[in-house]
């Protein structure tokens, strides 16, 4: 057994995902003793934290072992670490994945990886070409509840799948009263890439892809229901992003879907993320760490039953989906899956091009809103 030792860059540690969700999982491979590939070698990270404010980096760096710091992304670009992750404010990742492909570095970034769908193909591309290990983070099928969905979906569960629907948000306060925002403001200004359709519609497009089936088509509306908000420094500014999203899907096999996604809801519902999904043998209703399921068996009769005083409860016929033992958190086996993908240990599904698939359906429910008609999907090839 040899120790393999890989270096990381983190640019935007300094944030909440970067810290937490990067930085934090990277951290509990190594403390482990770096992640066991199938040779019997270990793969061991090393981190190399980047942002903008020094005290800041400074600070996070020291009381998590001294890690490697700089301000400078060139800096970090020139030396040896081998993976860039970007994990800062997605308005300027074009720029920083491009710089980071012509220094030779692997590409591992959040979504979305860019603002259209046209800059997120030319990073695939660009990557692909360089021969450069590429792919995003996508978390959310890693989640238990989310996972158990795809499971269920893989199992035969659903037999015909009719339909799909996603309900999720909650109310993200405007920082005006006792409350402060949940969310960075960026991610209420179109010029700094906010938008919700544009944050949330990435994780939709994967999900309804694996777990039930291809989106062919779109048409949305969408709506800012919150015009002002306080930023972090305590100064209110105007939203131009969409903060309510809502869109009709046709998928390949022939189901329809609806997406109600809402930073300006107060949610009555097992969890602020819930997909459900139907089908001829059964339905099964997920949200990010439960999932319950209905067969056909199993389903009682409500049209009449739910009509009438007492009616029928309507939550009594599911059954939990039981949990499986030991799931790790979902950034950190996105973060061995890739790992082991750059060792050369097989391939990694969620490359740049599932990324641009991603900023695509939302770049088409931005083209629906603003023409008003449904929107094809094309394929998209590198």
């Amino acid at each position: 057994m040899a120790e393999r030792r890989i270096g990381v860059i983190i640019n935007g540690a300094t944030g909440r995902m970067g810290t937490v969700q990067h930085m934090g999982n990277l951290l509990a491979i190594a403390a482990e003793g770096g992640l066991p590939l199938a040779n019997g070698d270990r793969l061991i990270p090393e981190l190399l934290l980047v942002g903008r404010d020094a005290a800041k980096l400074k600070a996070l760096a020291e009381a998590h072992g001294n890690q490697r710091w700089t301000t400078s992304l060139e800096e970090a670009f020139a030396g040896p670490d081998k993976i860039f992750m970007d994990c800062a404010a997605t308005g300027g990742r074009p720029a920083r994945v491009k710089q980071a492909i012509a220094a030779g570095k692997h590409i591992f970034i959040e979504k979305p990886t860019a603002p259209t769908v046209e800059e997120a193909m030319e990073l695939a591309r660009l990557a692909d070409r360089a021969g450069l290990k590429h792919g995003v983070i996508q978390d959310k099928l890693f989640l238990p509840g989310y996972g158990k969905l795809l499971a269920t979906s893989k199992a035969g569960f659903f037999g015909r799948i009719v339909s799909v629907k996603i309900d999720a948000g909650s109310w993200i306060f405007d920082g005006t009263g006792d409350e402060e925002c949940q969310r960075p403001s960026w991610n209420y200004k179109k010029a700094e890439g906010g938008g919700l359709a544009l944050d949330m519609m990435a994780h939709w497009r994967y999900m309804i892809d694996r777990i039930a089936s291809p989106v062919t088509g779109v048409f949305a509306l969408m709506n800012t229901a919150i015009p002002e908000r306080v930023d972090e420094q305590g100064k209110r500014y105007k939203v131009d992003a969409e903060d309510t999203n809502y869109a009709l899907i046709r998928l390949q096999n022939g189901a329809i879907g609806t997406i109600c996604n809402t930073w300006a809801a107060r949610p009555r519902r097992d969890d602020t993320m819930v997909v459900q999904i139907d089908g001829t043998e059964g339905s099964a209703v997920a949200g990010r760490w439960k999932c319950f399921t209905q067969s056909a068996a199993e389903t009682p009769e409500a049209f009449i039953k739910a009509a009438k005083p007492g009616g029928v409860d309507l939550m009594a016929d599911w059954k939990e989906v039981p949990d499986v033992p030991g799931l790790k958190n979902p950034f950190r086996q996105c973060w061995e899956n890739y790992l082991r993908h750059v060792a050369g240990e097989g391939p990694y599904l969620p490359t740049l091009v599932e990324g641009a698939k991603a900023v695509q359906l939302a770049d088409l429910a931005y083209r629906s809103v603003a023409e008003q008609r449904w929107m094809d999907v094309p394929e998209l090839k590198l």
